[in-house]
């Protein structure tokens, strides 16, 4: 027999698609990856000081909240009296009723960890696919049995728990509200996971983008332009397109139209021509804007909402959605009313006018549109690769 003949059959590799996943191949793509932010120092002095300027933020805010109190009793006051002035959270004092101050720290250090995340998370994700192909590492992921669905996902879970480390770090602030009352543990709960959520979409904007760009100084830009069109543009646009939005229409009334027999003001029922504001055709805009999805997410800090409460988190979530149930039609304008009379106008019902959930969708949407940009784009064999790019 000759050798031609003697020849020995090697088995092959089966074929893996790009887009074949199993967990012990993202968890090793992951694994990698953390190791070696692990052993980079520069990631662990960041998480100090991370961690040293929330905190600050928070004594800042708490600090602020003690003075504006007038005794640092733990809870704002307010002026006037009312239907609040009676509820156990709002206990009275000389000059009105007084509100809890969990809300307030709560609701600034949120949006402060949430701006904060909005500087960081790019910096974990935009450089992890083309920074690779420049050192020569990404060839040697994409010559193993890992397919470009596995090494996209292990790198993204890598670059979202490096996230998530931040906002661990800030737990301990977040929870701090808690003892100043008047937060309820679900509201804590529930932002917590969405600002989890924003994380994960801006890491996978920034790996998107890391896998479209040669450049690691060109990915960074980009996906830093995108967290500031949809934290600033989207605000910015909704501002602009408000003279293009107003219209004159016939609004009814209920107020002082003029004077009785006693030249007191007397309230009835009247129809005035006015320029309202169309927002219902806008509103959208606001649900792309991160902290607006953060704010209208968050259940009511104080249970029952207090309506003298100065929570910054309530504050938005009410203006947001007026702007998408639109202007009113009915109006209450009777300042001559007694305390304690009811008004005529029924009262308008937010509830049914969520923004939240159509931001989350648009940010879904966004972060698995990044993961296919990202996986097409690591494919093996790629016809065209960028010019000027290291393959090993």
């Amino acid at each position: 027999m000759s050798a031609r003949d003697a020849t020995v059959t090697r088995p092959v590799a089966p074929h893996r698609g790009t887009w074949a996943l199993s967990w012990s191949g993202v968890r090793t793509v992951a694994a990698l990856e953390l190791r070696q932010r692990v052993r980079s120092t520069r990631w662990i002095v960041a998480l100090v000081v991370w961690f040293v300027v929330v905190g600050g933020i928070t004594a800042l805010a708490t600090g602020s909240v003690s003075l504006v109190s007038g005794g640092g009793n733990g809870s704002v006051r307010t002026a006037g009296t009312g239907a609040d002035a009676t509820s156990p959270l709002v206990p009275t004092g000389p000059a009105g009723p007084t509100v809890p101050a969990g809300p307030v720290i709560f609701g600034f250090v949120v949006f402060f960890v949430l701006f904060l995340g909005l500087l960081v998370a790019p910096t974990l994700s935009a450089t992890s696919i083309n920074g690779d192909r420049n050192a020569g590492t990404l060839a040697t992921l994409q010559v193993t049995l890992l397919s470009a669905a596995e090494i996209v996902l292990g790198k993204l879970v890598a670059s979202w728990v490096a996230a998530l480390a931040f906002l661990g770090a800030s737990l301990p602030f977040i929870v701090w509200a808690l003892a100043a009352g008047g937060v309820r543990v679900m509201a804590l709960v529930v932002t917590v996971l969405v600002l989890a959520l924003i994380l994960a979409v801006v890491c996978a904007i920034g790996l998107g983008f890391s896998a479209l760009t040669a450049r690691t100084s060109g990915s960074a830009v980009l996906t830093y332009l995108t967290v500031a069109g949809l934290s600033a543009v989207t605000l910015i646009l909704f501002g602009l397109t408000v003279p293009l939005v107003n219209t004159q229409a016939d609004v009814t009334v209920y107020g002082v139209e003029g004077w009785d027999s006693e030249l007191t003001p007397a309230c009835s029922w009247f129809t005035d021509t006015r320029t309202v504001v169309h927002t219902e055709r806008t509103w959208w805009l606001l649900a792309l804007n991160p902290f607006v999805v953060v704010a209208d997410a968050a259940p009511a800090t104080t249970s029952p909402p207090s309506t003298a409460s100065f929570d910054p988190l309530s504050a938005i979530r009410t203006g947001v959605r007026y702007a998408r149930t639109g202007p009113e039609t009915v109006v209450d304008e009777c300042w001559t009313r007694g305390a304690g009379e009811a008004s005529p106008v029924p009262e308008r019902r937010l509830d049914s006018a969520p923004v939240w959930p159509w931001g989350v969708g648009a940010y879904l949407v966004i972060g698995a549109g990044s993961v296919v940009v990202a996986v097409r784009r690591l494919r093996v064999p790629q016809k065209v690769l960028p010019r000027g790019t290291r393959v090993a």
